[in-house]
């Protein structure tokens, strides 16, 4: 998974880094929230690790940021200190007071990863205008048909469609829908990106369009016919 963590100090965020890292995941480090934010805007991450106490701008002010700004319900982990754990009125899921074992890290993160899957694969539908996405049986319907898709290219097209209008660099794909960030050869995620423009006909004809970002990704974009 993929995890940013905004810490206060340096040595907490290497320890919080470290321990994630050790355990699979992802851990992409940020030294103040506003980069945090800038990074938000346009890369998804599974989950965030926030220091309340961060200098500029604060864990608290990140939060806010995500719950006002980001459609999907990012999980959120608070580590904290002594004297805020007696008034949480912060909108994270979790939180660790300082000072903070490893064992306790790697349980509570454990816990709202694990969380975000079951609801995710609980749900039903997603449906995103004309695409109707069934999660738990791989199924895509477009304008009431049924498209068949391979269980890659379901993963890729729902991610695409979750994350609308925002550009996705090919690492994070990879990391998405392969599990890894290399080995892959590039002509495979461009196959699979060329066969969901085909099958679900995603060119601006039909309202949308499916643009690779050069050096860097792709972005799925929802479009007016009249700007194609």
């Amino acid at each position: 998974m993929r995890i940013a963590v905004l810490e206060e100090t340096q040595a907490q965020a290497d320890f919080v880094c470290r321990t994630l890292s050790a355990a699979g995941h992802t851990c992409h480090p940020f030294e103040d929230g506003a980069a945090l934010v800038r990074q938000l805007r346009s890369q998804p991450f599974d989950l965030l690790v926030l220091d309340r106490h961060t200098p500029g701008l604060s864990g608290d002010d990140v939060l806010r940021w995500v719950r006002h700004h980001l459609t999907e319900r990012l999980p959120v982990l608070f580590m904290t200190r002594v004297s805020d754990a007696v008034h949480q009125d912060i909108d994270a899921d979790e939180y660790l007071v300082k000072p903070v074992s490893a064992a306790a890290l790697l349980a509570r993160v454990g816990v709202l990863l694990r969380g975000a899957l079951q609801r995710e694969s609980a749900m039903e539908k997603e449906v995103f205008g004309e695409y109707e996405f069934e999660p738990g049986a791989k199924r895509v319907h477009v304008r009431g048909s049924a498209v068949t898709l391979t269980h890659k290219e379901f993963e890729l097209a729902l991610l695409l469609f979750k994350h609308l209008s925002r550009p996705l660099s090919r690492s994070h794909i990879l990391d998405a829908i392969w599990k890894q960030a290399a080995g892959i050869p590039s002509r495979t995620m461009d196959t699979h990106v060329s066969m969901l423009r085909s099958k679900l006909g995603l060119r601006p004809e039909n309202g949308y369009r499916l643009m690779p970002i050069y050096g860097y990704g792709y972005r799925l974009e929802r479009i007016e016919k009249g700007d194609a």
